[in-house]
């Protein structure tokens, strides 16, 4: 199905005020639906819009469901890239639909919108995210200290151990990295990129005694040795993690824990 909005003459006229003299374009959205009360298959739809070159897809898909198609349906919260839960797939690549500027995309041709993959669709573009937080929580995502000792003083840290595990703290859990890997596509066992990045973050910081426990979770034949180090997370990540580089150090840490 495919619509076209058409803004009225008195709309066109204030557009450019509206807009603060930003120039106008149109835009075609084509988006991957899942209606399993209406459907049992998912299809294509699509949309024609109007929108301004400091729109971003997110944008295009409020403009969507506020004036065009109340059904639609997505995840979405802050809307600036901190939440991370609006991850898509856009024009078959992982992002986050808060992120993208549509005039930085090919606006000729339809831009596709689908769920991010390897998690199951419930509507839309939303997806269960149970299995993605179930490996999240398996690695044990905070601080473990020694509860026999009671501590007397602020655990205190230099500013070169907080930059051992700078890049891993800045993980929002948007599973767009997960979603990314061809291994967790095929592989729902494995866990994933996020999980691993997350450990990461928890074992080279030196407060923590859980490192151990973590590296034990992860050597296993579903924790870091089935990453074939595609890249694909690194490139997906919004926040310019390097994902990849974290998983061997991992690794790494593995390996040399077990010499």
């Amino acid at each position: 199905m495919t619509t076209t909005f058409e803004p009225t003459e008195t709309a066109d006229a204030g557009s450019n005020n509206e807009a603060g003299g930003i120039e106008s374009f149109t835009v075609t959205m084509q988006v991957r639906r899942y209606q399993p009360e209406f459907h049992e298959e998912a299809y294509w739809d699509s949309w024609t819009v109007e929108m301004f070159g400091t729109d971003r897809v997110l944008d295009a898909l409020h403009k969507i469901k506020w004036e065009l198609d109340g059904s639609l349906t997505f995840r979405r919260s802050c809307a600036h890239g901190i939440c991370g839960s609006d991850a898509m797939r856009i024009n078959g690549v992982n992002r986050l639909a808060c992120k993208v500027l549509l005039k930085d995309l090919d606006t000729s041709k339809p831009i596709t919108v689908e769920p991010i993959k390897g998690l199951p669709v419930e509507k839309d573009m939303i997806v269960d995210m149970e299995p993605f937080f179930q490996s999240y929580r398996e690695i044990m995502p905070f601080l473990i200290a020694d509860d026999s000792k009671e501590p007397t003083r602020e655990r205190l840290q230099s500013a070169e151990d907080r930059e051992r595990f700078d890049d891993t703290t800045k993980c929002i859990l948007c599973a767009a990295c997960t979603s990314s890997c061809p291994i967790f596509w095929t592989d729902g066992q494995y866990f994933g990129p996020a999980a691993i990045v997350n450990a990461h973050r928890f074992i080279f910081d030196s407060r923590d005694e859980g490192g151990d426990m973590r590296l034990e979770v992860l050597n296993d034949k579903e924790g870091v040795w089935r990453c074939r180090t595609t890249f694909n997370c690194t490139d997906a990540c919004p926040r310019g993690i390097q994902v990849t580089k974290a998983i061997a150090e991992v690794k790494q840490a593995i390996l040399a824990r077990n010499v």
